[in-house]
């Protein structure tokens, strides 16, 4: 069963009310509340906001003598909550209790209203008891403000020649913020914090580099593996913590990479791959709150089957458990995918596959979404908005590299996919399409996307586009997604990366699409980070100009070198035609004493106030490994 918790809505956003209560700084507070209560002879809630079930959630009251629920709302009368029917505050002077819990914070005002009504020699307990320090709030006046909770998770590794880095910029400080500083919690595989330390962020827009080996090194700490836990103070503009994660060992054959964990526990993940022969394929089940889960809390089935096969184990509070799919569904060979059973009790979380030669890569899976149902109007409005939603990849070079494509249903409403897929030259020239017809949801058909293509692409990689097709019928509801992999076909290394579709570049708009991270839709601009890595490893950036309809000929992009304090030290101007795609280097755009200059960490800012572009990153050590993911921008 899920946990009772709200943790995101995709009209008002992510809740911040379960980050408080699970906050590692308030978890030993909150415990010892819990104690509390359940040691009382008798307690009267009173849940005015409705919060009382999140709590009981994350720290069970179910050995607490509970006399009575009492709501403000009479529309909140007669509901059952907590094995009680709620009751009105005015009957609370009747009540027994010795102990009157309000669960809420910043509660004076709530308990001033009821002040008359608390019984005679009853104490009121509220959650103002687990606060955070002051100093560790942005915002000291509204305790629950999304800014007091700019919180993630990494999944943060060193050991066995194996390290791990989580890079992004202070672009707090681009929105005005002063005194950032992020509050670092590590925990170990069982949930033990073994480190906890500050690190205070440079000049707006300035890089931001956490490295295991370094901080193993300066902390001294023994090997590890587990989660870090970042809390990011005194921000502005954003309460996201965006990051890429690399992973790197000390062998060169070790590089991959993959986005940051999406900060809000799901009820379902999808787009888990099924391990190919001699593969191993291991989910992180990284805990992301205080308590253990149960086990048979969490489960996984081949997508499109409704047979679940439930983890007998337990996870500790901020635990991790590599698990083995094979252990639980021992069949199942890629190309078939894999559906999870989170039940909130985790980020988004992160996938490992060792292939035969022990080259390792990481990915994730996406957010199921649980809230959704067809939309038939998507197949109505193509006269108006051409492809309508678009998800754009990368096409590597067929001589060098296979490119594969597999859909993946990523909602609980698409028991069908009516999609195909468009191979696009550089140029933007349509050279390819392949119509997958309405696949449905228990699919595992793969495309190669090298072979559609045909050697048409050359050496200069171009991009697939993967858009809905009602040729054949079917539904769609928008959240259209794609899991693509990348294989060096000299050395065997491979990376992988999934994302979902969004209309592009087309002034009308549908349900907030075209998507804007800033401001509302449409969003017409772009803002990419790309971060770098020390010689001889070199980033490379793929980006593509996708367009729903018709939009401009072609963009007009800056790519914008700045060192580790966020100075510009060099900027190139690129033009990418409608519907084409650009490739590029930092070490073969920039020259050697521009990159000098930049210096180590430096990253570059891709910036176009015409167009919205998507892009895709990595690194590369030429000849060795090479690691792929889509980017994030602020």
């Amino acid at each position: 069963m899920a946990l009772k918790i709200e943790t995101f809505d995709n009209k008002t956003g992510g809740q911040c009310y379960f980050k408080a209560l699970g906050h590692p700084m308030s978890a030993g507070l909150a415990r010892d509340l819990a104690r509390q209560l359940t040691d009382a002879t008798d307690i009267a809630i009173y849940d005015p906001l409705g919060q009382i079930e999140p709590f009981d959630a994350l720290y069970s009251l179910d050995e607490a003598t509970v006399s009575g629920v009492y709501v403000q709302n009479i529309e909140h009368l007669g509901r059952e909550v907590m094995g009680k029917t709620t009751r009105p505050i005015t009957d609370l002077p009747s009540s027994k209790a010795d102990i009157v819990f309000i669960p809420a914070f910043d509660a004076t005002r709530l308990v001033d209203q009821i002040a008359h009504l608390i019984p005679a020699g009853a104490s009121v307990v509220t959650l103002d008891e687990i606060r955070l320090d002051p100093g560790f709030l942005t915002n000291k006046r509204h305790y629950l403000d999304p800014l007091n909770f700019a919180t993630n998770f990494a999944f943060f590794r060193e050991g066995a020649g194996h390290h791990t880095r989580v890079v992004t910029a202070n672009y707090w400080g681009g929105y005005g913020a002063k005194g950032t500083f992020m509050w670092l919690c590590l925990f170990d595989g069982d949930g033990n914090q073994i480190a906890e330390w500050q690190e205070e962020l440079g000049p707006a827009n300035s890089s931001v580099v956490i490295d295991s080996k370094e901080v193993a090194s300066r902390l001294n700490l023994p090997e590890f593996c587990g989660q870090l836990f970042i809390h990011v103070i005194n921000g502005a503009g954003h309460d996201v913590v965006k990051y890429a994660l690399d992973t790197y060992g000390d062998n060169a054959d070790t590089l991959s990479c993959t986005h940051d964990a999406n900060a809000w526990p799901s009820d379902l993940y999808a787009g888990l791959p099924a391990p190919e022969d001699g593969e191993k394929v291991v989910l992180w089940i990284q805990n992301s709150h205080p308590e253990a889960i149960p086990a048979g809390a969490i489960g996984l089935n081949r997508m499109g089957q409704d047979k679940v096969e439930w983890l007998d184990k337990p996870v500790p509070g901020f635990g991790s458990y590599a698990l083995d799919v094979r252990d639980l569904l021992p069949g199942l060979e890629w190309p078939e995918q894999i559906e999870i059973r989170a039940g909130k009790h985790f980020v988004r979380p992160r996938y490992e596959i060792t292939k035969k030669n022990n080259r390792l890569r990481i990915s994730h899976p996406n957010v199921e979404r649980v809230d959704l149902k067809p939309d038939p109007k998507l197949a109505d409005i193509a006269n108006l908005m051409g492809k309508g939603f678009v998800l754009p990849a990368p096409v590597l070079p067929g001589g060098g590299y296979r490119s594969e494509l597999l859909p993946t249903p990523m909602s609980t409403a698409q028991k069908n996919l009516p999609i195909t897929a468009l191979v696009y030259n550089s140029d933007g020239q349509e050279i390819a399409r392949h119509r997958f017809g309405c696949l449905s949801r228990d699919h595992s058909e793969l495309l190669d996307l090298g072979a559609l293509a045909g050697g048409a692409l050359g050496e200069i990689p171009g991009h697939c586009e993967l858009i809905y097709d009602f040729l054949d019928g079917g539904e769609a509801d928008g959240w259209l997604h794609g899991l693509f992999r990348y294989t060096d076909l000299k050395t065997g290394h491979a990376a992988e990366t999934s994302f979902g579709a969004h209309m592009f570049n087309h002034v009308l708009t549908y349900k907030g699409e075209p998507h804007s991270y800033a401001g509302p839709a449409p969003g017409l601009s772009t803002r990419l980070f790309l971060r770098t890595a020390p010689e001889p490893i070199d980033a490379f950036c793929h980006l593509i100009y996708p367009v729903s309809s018709q939009w401009h000929q072609t963009s007009q992009t800056k790519l914008m070198l700045h060192n580790a304090n966020g100075d510009l030290v060099a900027e190139r101007d690129v033009k990418i035609p409608a519907s084409g795609s650009h490739y590029f280097t930092l070490r073969t755009t920039f020259t050697e004493d521009e990159c000098k200059e930049a210096g180590p960490y430096c990253y570059v800012l891709i910036r176009d106030v015409t167009c919205r572009l998507f892009g895709y990153h990595g690194l590369i050590r030429q000849g060795e490994s090479f690691s792929l993911d889509h980017m994030f921008g602020f």
